[in-house]
């Protein structure tokens, strides 16, 4: 069966029906809770393969240089990625305490705080904006993705790095996987089971590929195309700011 859209005026928050300030304060209470042990986490979770696909996105960006912007950049390991000559790396994240641990690993880069629905970035100023495992997490996905547009100088980039739809033969093991062995890991080791059925949840309920890119371009980004990660449980979204 489906998944069910929450009411009119409310999101989705694990099982629950929130209006969409609640689900961002729960979403900010769930980064504070798993900020010292997310990155152990993701490691364990993925079979440390989230840091291949970081490196993947880090080269398809290699050719843009100017002002970078990490958003949701969390502890900060795909700024510290995106780092090289002629870039100016700004790491963005609304979670003050996930920032706090970014700070101490990365204090060569600058670091903001901001949420995508409402970027701390003038008009046309940002050169690349990437975001990774971050989209799903914004209360209004549209205006986030009017706001990244905004940020972007003509002929800026977007590179998005989410979790998506995998091939329909691994679907029902990764489905199996992910109900029943996150959060299992996210009790045990982050010693926070309900904010891992969230993360559960908010993958399931993200649209997939091809609904992602036609609302990208419908935001009016040009150029819109995907590269599927390991059969697409993972995926590369790019779009462009036209000139």
């Amino acid at each position: 069966m489906p998944d069910q859209e929450p009411p009119a005026g409310t999101a989705s928050f694990g099982r629950f029906a929130v209006t969409p300030n609640e689900r961002r304060q729960r979403i900010r209470r769930v980064f504070a809770a798993v900020a010292p042990r997310y990155d152990l986490m993701n490691d364990l979770m993925s079979f440390a393969i989230h840091r291949w696909w970081k490196r993947r996105l880090a080269r398809r960006c290699a050719d843009r240089s100017g002002l970078v912007v990490d958003l949701a950049s969390g502890t900060g390991d795909v700024a510290a990625l995106l780092r090289g000559p002629g870039r100016r790396v700004v790491a963005c994240d609304p979670s003050l305490p996930m920032m706090e641990v970014g700070r101490r690993r990365h204090a060569d880069v600058a670091w903001c705080a901001g949420e995508a629905e409402r970027l701390p970035f003038a008009d046309g100023s940002v050169d690349l904006l990437v975001i990774s495992f971050g989209l799903r997490n914004a209360t209004d996905l549209d205006r986030a993705l009017d706001e990244i547009r905004r940020t972007l100088r003509p002929g800026g980039r977007f590179v998005c790095l989410e979790f998506s739809r995998p091939a329909a033969w691994l679907a029902p093991f990764y489905d199996l996987y992910s109900r029943l062995a996150i959060p299992r890991l996210g009790a045990a080791v982050a010693g926070e089971p309900e904010a891992y059925d969230y993360l559960v949840e908010s993958i399931r309920r993200f649209p997939d590929q091809a609904t992602l890119a036609r609302r990208m371009a419908a935001a009016g980004f040009a150029s819109v195309r995907w590269e599927n990660l390991s059969f697409g449980i993972a995926c590369l979204h790019f779009g462009e700011r036209a000139a």
